[in-house]
C-alpha cells in the first residue's frame, strides 16, 4: 500500500486579503531597487561600458534579490512578481476562490505598486531613465521573454514541490537562475520577466497600451508560465497517480 499523501498546508488555498499590501508594497521597492542597482552601478560607480559594471550589477542585484526573498517569507507570501504568485496558485490548486483573487487582486495590487513605485523614483532621481525597451522584432521579443520565463517558472516551481530544506540554498539558486537568464536576454527585452515591473515603466513612456508590449511582457510570459507549471507537475507527479489516470482515461475509451 503506497503512503497517503501529506495534508495539505494549512495556508495552501486559502485566500489571504493581506497579503495585498504586502504585494503593493514589494512591487513597489522592486522597480525602485532595481533602478538605484543601475543607477549606482552607471552614476555613482561610474562603470559605464566596462566589463566590471556586469559584474557590479549581479552582485547588488543578488542582495536585493535575499532581502526581497525574505519580505517574502516574513509576509506570508507577499510578492512584486504576478508570475510568481500565478504559478503559485496553480501548483497549489487551490481552486475558483483563489484563482479570481488572485487575478482580479492581488495582481493589480502588484501592477499598482509598480507605477507607484516608478513614480516616486523618477520624482526622487530622474537621471534613473525609462525602463528597459523591446530592441528586437515583436515575434523575436515574445519568444524571448516567453523562454526565458519558462525556465525560471519551472525552477520556482520545482524548488516548492520538493520542499528544499534551507532559505539560503533555495534562494541562491533561484537567484543565479533569474540572473543567468536576466543577462542572456536583456539586450533583447530588458530580461524582465516581470509583467508589472515592464507595465509600469512603459506606463511612465506612455506605451503601455501597444500591441507589442502587450505581447511581449504580458501574453508570453502568461503562457509560458502556465506551460511551465504542467511541465513540472506532469514530470514530477508520484507514477502511481500516472498509472491510475492512464487507467481511467483508458477506460472511459472503452
Amino acid at each position: 500500500m503506497s503512503p497517503a499523501p501529506p495534508p495539505p498546508s494549512p495556508s495552501r488555498g486559502r485566500i489571504r486579503p493581506w497579503l495585498v499590501v504586502g504585494d503593493l508594497v514589494l512591487a513597489a521597492m522592486w522597480v525602485c531597487a532595481g533602478a538605484l542597482v543601475k543607477l549606482a552601478v552607471y552614476g555613482v560607480l561610474g562603470l559605464g561600458g566596462r566589463p566590471e559594471a556586469d559584474a557590479a550589477k549581479v552582485g547588488l542585484s543578488l542582495i536585493y534579490m535575499f532581502f526581497f526573498a525574505w519580505l517574502e517569507g516574513v509576509t506570508g507570501g507577499a510578492s512584486y512578481n504576478p508570475l510568481t504568485v500565478l504559478a503559485g496558485v496553480l501548483a497549489s490548486r487551490g481552486g475558483p476562490s483563489l484563482y479570481l483573487f488572485t487575478a482580479f487582486v492581488r495582481i493589480p495590487a502588484q501592477v499598482l505598486g509598480s507605477i507607484l513605485g516608478v513614480k516616486l523614483i523618477r520624482a526622487a532621481l530622474p537621471k534613473v531613465g525609462k525602463g528597459a525597451r523591446l530592441s528586437v522584432g515583436v515575434h523575436h521579443g515574445a519568444l524571448a521573454e516567453g523562454l526565458a520565463t519558462f525556465m525560471v517558472v519551472m525552477v520556482s516551481v520545482t524548488l516548492k514541490k520538493k520542499e528544499m530544506e534551507g532559505f539560503f540554498m533555495k534562494t541562491w539558486i533561484s537567484s543565479i537562475w533569474k540572473m543567468t537568464l536576466h543577462i542572456l536576454s536583456s539586450d533583447i527585452t530588458g530580461g524582465i520577466m516581470n509583467p508589472a515591473s515592464a507595465f509600469a515603466w512603459a506606463y511612465a513612456r506612455g506605451d503601455h497600451t501597444t500591441f507589442d508590449h502587450l505581447l511581449v511582457y504580458w501574453l508570453a510570459p502568461l503562457q509560458a508560465t502556465l506551460l511551465g507549471v504542467w511541465v513540472v507537475t506532469f514530470l514530477t507527479k508520484p507514477k502511481k497517480i500516472k498509472e491510475q489516470e492512464a487507467d481511467e482515461s483508458k477506460t472511459k475509451k472503452e
